[in-house]
């Protein structure tokens, strides 16, 4: 047989020989007085394996292991992991498809900055009232960044967090009048002084488990840096002066 015929009978391409070959799968046999490679059933029965066991689920390195030894690598330890292996996939598709189905019918529809938690999808449906404050549009996305940025540990305490300063309607008030002072200084210098004002309400909406530390709080932090580069002079000012005060009280 010649490699196109080898191919088809097997039902492969000719490219996936080659690319077998190449490999060590499939062993190459010479090439003939006429400058073509013949085929014997024996290539056939090899390629004929190597498809069985790649349409298994096998990658070509575990083939290669397989095929090097005809007891085999002890073939079915081989597919006894790779089952094991698909049971681990299949269960954690499960799983991602129970989030996806908890956020596509969580009440309030998916947030703006979603996909992020249903917890945190929770908190955000109960604050959208809030979203016509470009102060408040920033402060989701940069919890929505912090919940995937952020250990798993540290996703939970800041989501606990998060709920502490709008889980209830004086704690949503008093976020939305920290929003309309932050949001008036778009236009204001460092030096304003509502500056001040401004930075002890958005203090007061911050409960102490998000920043346990001082610590924590390094005003030289390089993701502090990028939010203070996103603000207006004021209101980065305004976020600097906040994270000082939340120091202060937790010496």
């Amino acid at each position: 047989m010649r490699i196109g015929e080898l191919a088809a009978v097997v039902g492969v391409t000719t490219r996936a020989v080659r690319h077998y070959h190449h490999l060590g799968l499939l062993p190459e046999p010479e090439r003939r007085a006429n400058g073509y490679r013949e085929y014997g059933l024996r290539h056939a029965v090899v390629l004929a394996r190597i498809r069985r066991l790649t349409e298994l689920g096998l990658g070509l390195a575990e083939v290669r292991d397989v095929l090097a030894d005809d007891a085999g690598k002890d073939l079915v330890e081989v597919l006894t992991e790779l089952d094991e292996d698909l049971a681990r996939q299949e269960a954690a598709l499960r799983e991602r498809r129970a989030r996806l189905r908890t956020l596509l019918d969580a009440e309030g529809g998916m947030p703006a900055e979603g996909p992020v938690s249903p917890e945190l999808a929770a908190l955000f449906a109960g604050t959208s009232h809030l979203s016509d404050s470009p102060m408040a549009v920033k402060d989701r996305e940069i919890i929505a960044f912090l919940e995937t940025a952020m250990p798993a540990g540290d996703q939970e305490r800041m989501v606990t967090s998060v709920g502490e300063a709008l889980g209830s309607p004086g704690a949503v008030a008093r976020a939305a009048e920290a929003y309309a002072l932050l949001d008036a200084l778009a236009g204001a210098e460092p030096g304003d002084p509502r500056v001040e004002e401004a930075a002890v309400a958005l203090a007061g909406c911050i409960p102490p488990g998000l920043f346990p530390e001082a610590g924590e709080l390094d005003p030289d932090d390089g993701f502090l840096r990028a939010i203070y580069d996103d603000l207006a002079p004021a209101q980065a000012e305004a976020v600097r002066r906040t994270l000082r005060i939340l120091a202060e009280e937790r010496r």
